[in-house]
């Protein structure tokens, strides 16, 4: 056989999904494609920058209006704590199916690859952007690549038994806050919570019920917070809130919503073969940041040390 014979036929040209999915530098047959669709509801699929640089590697900001402002200010949609990034750097704005970029007059200047923007330009999948020095890359709204970078950053900031953040992300954000309060003067709290008496719920109903009511509980506390509060666990039981300019007397309102949706709280655990409904309650402790404060760690240390009275004074109550 002569070696043309063994030439492989050319492949066929295969079109786009018909759920509207563009190509991605992975290969993927159908099954593939139902798997990476079910890693985002259709409202997260959405055009996105990504931070790969810088200490919060891996952020997503996600387009979800007509425009989004990058830049340190507080009205910033992706608000980028950095010296090098000005107060409103730059901003994209949705125009029909195309994302455009635009600086602001920004001091440090914006980049697409290595050519300075000088006007509007029109973004396409995989642009590296470059602010201050700063990169991120920008991701179009049908990308899978986007969706599986979404999935990996989740496995590694989120706990995965209770669906709040990691402890190491928890606190990388509170020092992040704190660096932020110190120089604009802006208030900032923090909460510290532990469930009560939980090892009896492990002792007496065993390892699947603890993690039930460890997973509920998180939910309860999730869901009595606000958009812009921090919730992670700490270890074990204990969780703490991160709550950005907070006053400490909010702080205190909220903890207390916190503790009453805990305590409000019914978990149904199997026992036996029956189920049976249990009550937890939590204390909490509360601190604000006050300027002597040189890091998270005694932010930190003032909530739990809060948090202690609370548990001597009688557990399920709120200490600040």
């Amino acid at each position: 056989m002569h070696s043309a014979d063994r030439t492989a036929p050319p492949k066929e040209r295969r079109s786009p999904p018909a759920s509207g999915w563009e190509p991605s530098t992975v290969r993927l047959n159908k099954a593939d494609v139902t798997l990476f669709q079910s890693l985002g509801e259709p409202a997260q699929r959405r055009a996105c920058l990504v931070l790969y640089s810088g200490e919060d590697l891996g952020r997503r900001f996600a387009i979800d209006g007509e425009r989004l402002l990058l830049g340190r200010a507080a009205d910033a949609g992706a608000q980028i704590d950095h010296p090098a990034i000005s107060r409103h750097h730059a901003e994209l704005r949705q125009d029909g199916d195309a994302v455009l970029l635009r600086d602001l007059g920004s001091a440090n200047g914006t980049f697409v690859g290595d050519q300075r923007v000088h006007d509007v330009v029109a973004l396409k999948d995989g642009d590296i952007v470059r602010i201050g020095d700063l990169l991120l890359k920008f991701y179009e709204r049908h990308s899978l690549d986007a969706l599986l970078h979404d999935r990996i950053y989740r496995l590694a900031t989120v706990d995965a038994g209770t669906a709040v953040f990691t402890k190491k992300y928890l606190l990388d954000a509170l020092q992040r806050e704190l660096q932020r309060a110190r120089r604009s003067g802006r208030p900032l709290a923090l909460v510290c919570l532990d469930l009560d008496h939980f090892k009896r719920v492990n002792d007496d109903h065993g390892h699947n019920a603890g993690d039930l009511v460890l997973r509920e509980a998180a939910a309860a506390v999730q869901g009595a917070v606000r958009g812009t509060d921090i919730v992670g666990r700490m270890g074990g039981e204990e969780f703490a809130i991160v709550l950005p300019e907070t006053e400490l007397a909010a702080a205190l309102t909220l903890a207390e919503r916190v503790r009453a949706a805990v305590a409000g709280q019914r978990y149904e655990i199997d026992a036996g073969g029956s189920r049976r409904q249990l009550r937890q309650t939590a204390s909490l402790g509360v601190a604000a940041y006050v300027p002597p404060m040189r890091n998270a760690r005694e932010l930190l240390g003032a909530a739990d040390a809060q948090l202690y009275d609370a548990k001597r004074q009688g557990r399920n109550r709120v200490c600040g």
